[in-house]
């Protein structure tokens, strides 16, 4: 088993779903629900990285650790950052980001990522991905996707149709190149988040709004791993919810856990 940590950033604020990381769901609120799934995956430490006295308390409630950290902080990598500097975690700490609106997250899933990261030395970033079944999908610009090169290394991640087949006449043309959605989660050393934060934003990561982009563009190596089945979506909206919330109290969450991990 690699040693690694997860952290969950909560934003307390949210636009469209306002206090999302406490929203309940089956008793209890949803960041829980997200660290409850991390804790089964075989992590060493489930942290939750907030920028709310409320969200803090409710993570102790639950017996979890947490951290206040700024509220300045544009994205979770960033907020990450700032966990392991107060900490002090050694450069060597592999870090899993699991975003707070995750609460059906894989725990075979995180661990995969991590499995990734630890036996490819030469990629700075582990994420994950699913193959694409249907053009609906594919145009979604709500779905990232992303192309690899043939060492399952990232080439490229958009929210446009990639790749787009020009000669879509052609039945033979995609036959040898899946198509490939993008799973939100990463996994990092603390040395690499130490560096990636302080590297300016470029064009391509604010035309995209794809922060992984900037890595990319700094000539950063992202590994990738490729998951059979297509994950449960985070909770963006009132439907998500709904839908979660029913998952749940219907006991259809993720039931797997990694061997030797807390329960």
């Amino acid at each position: 088993m690699v040693d690694f940590n997860v952290v969950i950033p909560a934003r307390f604020g949210s636009t469209r779903l306002p206090g999302k990381a406490l929203l309940d769901i089956a008793g209890k609120p949803m960041v829980i629900r997200v660290a409850e799934q991390s804790a089964k995956s075989g992590a060493q430490q489930v942290l939750i990285a907030t920028d709310h006295e409320s969200v803090m308390a409710a993570a102790h409630k639950h017996g979890y650790e947490a951290c206040l950290t700024g509220a300045h902080h544009i994205s979770g990598t960033d907020r990450i950052a700032e966990v392991i500097d107060k900490l002090a975690w050694p450069d060597h700490t592999i870090v899993v980001n699991v975003q707070g609106d995750e609460p059906l997250i894989s725990p075979v899933l995180i661990h995969a990522v991590v499995q990734h990261l630890d036996t490819h030395p030469e990629c700075a970033i582990a994420t994950a991905c699913h193959p694409i079944q249907d053009k609906e999908t594919m145009c979604n610009p709500n779905v990232v996707k992303v192309i690899l090169d043939k060492q399952e290394n990232a080439l490229y991640f958009s929210r446009a149709s990639i790749p787009f087949p020009r000669d879509a006449q052609d039945p033979d043309l995609m036959r040898n190149v899946a198509a490939l959605g993008h799973i939100g989660i990463y996994a990092y050393r603390a040395s690499f988040l130490r560096i990636f934060c302080k590297l300016d934003p470029v064009a391509i990561e604010k035309i995209e709004a794809l922060e992984q982009l900037r890595a990319l563009w700094y000539g950063y190596k992202i590994g990738v791993t490729i998951s059979a089945e297509t994950p449960h979506g985070g909770v963006d909206t009132e439907r998500d919810l709904h839908v979660t919330r029913k998952l749940y109290d219907g006991q259809r969450i993720m039931k797997d856990k990694i061997h030797g991990s807390k329960s």
